[in-house]
């Protein structure tokens, strides 16, 4: 059996159990990461929600699925802008093209990309107009994320963020007329989207159920949504259905207000 030297100061000797247990814990937690990876590796993918017709294909971020717009007629949105620059700058976007933080662009959770939206700064009355480009901001609450130059354009890169309302504008069309590109601005021909709000997703089927019945009495259209993933089945609690996003907000609130704090807007 190993023993401490006897001409070691109570210090020292302090400091060598420290660095025992250390090493100790660090190999345990070695063991768990390493376990942890080898059983993600096995798990079985999650299962996506199936495509729409005619529209692009639904992404997943975090926990959440996202399905984009086929179109946008008359969309209109109020919300938090905020922005994102250097740290990102050259990066790929969600459209394949590299992000240029001095591009008029943005990104948007559900909109087309390419589409064209006005920017109204409701704090100080500044507009900008933006392409879609990217995917984002999935931060709650915030409803797009503007370039550097966008953000400056419209004084939001001081204060970060700022509530704003965006207009969809349209798409631009590239057409060739005597050997040289020219482009045009097409009003979107545009679909709002169909979206719901989830108010809570359990393991036990019969507190999904339970919680239903209980909004069924308040709310339109409660309805449950099975969820297959590699953590096992989840039900998903949802109500209403809402055309547009600005619909979908207010509800939201509603619920929240109701004492449901982890309701959201998700697409259907």
């Amino acid at each position: 059996m190993n023993r401490e030297p006897d001409n070691l100061s109570s210090y020292t000797k302090s400091y060598l159990r420290m660095r025992v247990l250390s090493n100790c814990c660090n190999l345990q937690f070695a063991i768990c990461i390493g376990l942890s990876l080898f059983l993600l590796s096995c798990a079985a993918p999650e299962k996506r929600p199936a495509p729409l017709l005619g529209y692009p294909k639904p992404y997943k971020i975090g926990k959440l699925w996202y399905q984009p717009l086929k179109h946008a007629r008359g969309f209109r949105e109020r919300g938090m802008a905020s922005w994102y620059g250097k740290e990102f700058h050259g990066r790929k976007t969600a459209s394949g093209e590299s992000y240029d933080m001095y591009a008029l662009t943005a990104a948007h959770k559900t909109l087309p990309m390419d589409t064209y939206v006005s920017v109204y700064n409701l704090n100080n009355g500044k507009r900008g107009d933006v392409r879609i480009n990217d995917r984002g901001p999935f931060v709650r609450d915030r409803i797009i994320d503007l370039s550097y130059e966008a953000a400056q354009r419209i004084g939001l890169v001081g204060p970060g963020t700022a509530p704003v309302e965006i207009v969809a504008l349209g798409s631009v069309k590239e057409t060739v007329v005597g050997g040289k590109v020219q482009r045009t601005l097409v009003p979107g021909n545009y679909y709002v989207g169909d979206f719901t709000i989830q108010v809570g997703a359990f393991k036990e089927k019969e507190n999904a159920l339970r919680l239903r019945n209980k909004l069924a009495e308040t709310y339109k259209n409660a309805h449950i949504v099975v969820y297959e993933s590699a953590k096992g089945t989840f039900y998903r609690v949802r109500v209403s259905r809402c055309k547009t996003l600005d619909h979908a907000r207010k509800y939201e609130k509603v619920i929240e207000a109701a004492g449901y704090p982890d309701a959201i807007v998700v697409a259907r």
